[in-house]
């Protein structure tokens, strides 16, 4: 077996940890110890659910006469969904958000899009999480916002091993956390780690920084990694009946549910990224549909719950959004293709339950799709300025639109 010396396992060690980033594993633990977030300091935990989710089976115009007539094999029995009002009901899967809107915490904002809507899941989701419809834009919109705020690791974080751009900055990017947490050398091969991460004298400045890192991974292992491999439930999350999947990860669950404990913890995070793929239902689409959006119902429920046990329910609002809606009239697939504008829900204490934007006609359509109604920047302005304390200015531009959806800290 080949022996390494200290100064080729610390040398080694040294390109290692500066290709992935152990010092700003120790900068987030060292963080969520020494500089908790402090109460009252708001969160924003955006929802991304990719493929695509047919808004009309999500918020479900049930006194539509149009909306049987145009998909008479994708409808629920009347009795079994959950009305909202005299012309709306929630898809039946979605229990606990239906009873978190009767508490008035849920917001729906409707026909939420983008001018010249693009059907391309790639092309969409870019527009989508650069916040920009019409230049192309290598930076995010919460991206942007990071620019804006002081350098650190931990202001904004991303549950699964991709960054998604959404988080993409210039001067700083948020940071990607896997689910899995940290992988640390255990047994004797661990015992000789530490002893070589013993600091010496005679170490050059690399390999001090190397022995540093190494011992940092140690220390941070005794208090992140049992937060993060605290158990959680298993992925039930992505349904393996029809529905296509086009990105975002399979278990939202427990990706909220790892998001709660660190909130609780205190780590100094403003923005949390999660997300759900499976929503392109060109087949099958009632009975994929309703598993995904019962997930979701469940997850950010459950994940609600855990915030007011831990005191802090007033700080969070989540954003839930996918790139497109589904065509109005139904394939021949008993499914839905790609379409245009769909609903984007905001949720929490600080949320003025409701309605907001204009129901798209679903006689009167643009190509088959749904029109327009209201532009997703009026959404992040809003956002980006009673949720991120920001002038929405620096990251959109002069857009005037706004959603006065989310109450005044």
């Amino acid at each position: 077996m080949t022996r390494f010396t200290r100064r080729q396992f610390l040398k080694y060690s040294g390109v290692s940890a500066a290709a992935t980033s152990v010092l700003s594993l120790d900068d987030v633990a060292n963080a969520a110890i020494t500089r908790p977030l402090p109460l009252g300091t708001p969160i924003l935990v955006v929802v991304t659910l990719y493929g695509g989710n047919d808004g009309l089976n999500t918020v479900i115009p049930y006194k539509d006469p149009a909306y049987f007539a145009a998909r008479p094999d994708l409808t629920y029995a009347p009795e079994s969904l959950l009305q909202i009002d005299k012309d709306f009901a929630f898809n039946p899967s979605m229990t606990g958000i239906k009873g978190l809107w009767d508490e008035k915490k849920v917001a729906i904002v409707r026909g939420v899009g983008y001018p010249k809507p693009d059907r391309s899941h790639f092309s969409s989701m870019a527009i989508w999480q650069t916040g920009s419809p019409q230049t192309h834009l290598n930076t995010g919109w919460l991206g942007r916002w990071l620019d804006t705020q002081k350098v650190d690791p931990m202001t904004a974080i991303s549950l699964g091993s991709v960054l998604p751009p959404l988080l993409a900055g210039k001067i700083q990017s948020g940071s990607a956390l896997p689910l899995g947490g940290l992988i640390i050398p255990s047994g004797q091969f661990a015992k000789a780690c530490q002893r070589l991460s013993a600091p010496s004298q005679k170490d050059s400045p690399l390999m001090a920084a190397a022995a540093t890192s190494m011992r940092n991974l140690f220390n941070v292992s005794g208090s992140i990694t049992p937060v993060l491999s605290q158990p959680a439930p298993m992925s039930d999350d992505l349904p393996t009946i029809s529905g296509g999947n086009a990105g975002g990860d399979s278990n939202l669950t427990q990706q909220l549910n790892l998001v709660g404990k660190l909130i609780a913890s205190g780590a100094p995070t403003k923005v949390w990224s999660v997300s759900l793929g499976g929503f392109d239902t060109h087949a099958n689409e009632a009975n994929a549909q309703a598993l995904l959006l019962g997930t979701v119902s469940s997850s950010i429920t459950k994940f609600l719950s855990q915030m007011k046990a831990s005191g802090r329910s007033k700080d969070i609002t989540v954003m839930v959004y996918s790139e497109f809606g589904r065509r109005v009239k139904a394939n021949g697939s008993e499914g839905t293709d790609h379409g245009s504008a769909g609903p984007m829900f905001l949720i929490g204490d600080r949320v003025q339950g409701g309605f907001y934007g204009d129901q798209p006609s679903l006689t009167k359509l643009i190509d088959g799709d749904l029109a327009v109604t209201t532009d997703f920047r009026d959404v992040y302005s809003t956002v980006i300025e009673k949720v991120l304390g920001t002038p929405a200015e620096k990251i959109l531009g002069k857009w005037s639109g706004r959603v006065n959806a989310i109450k005044s800290v």
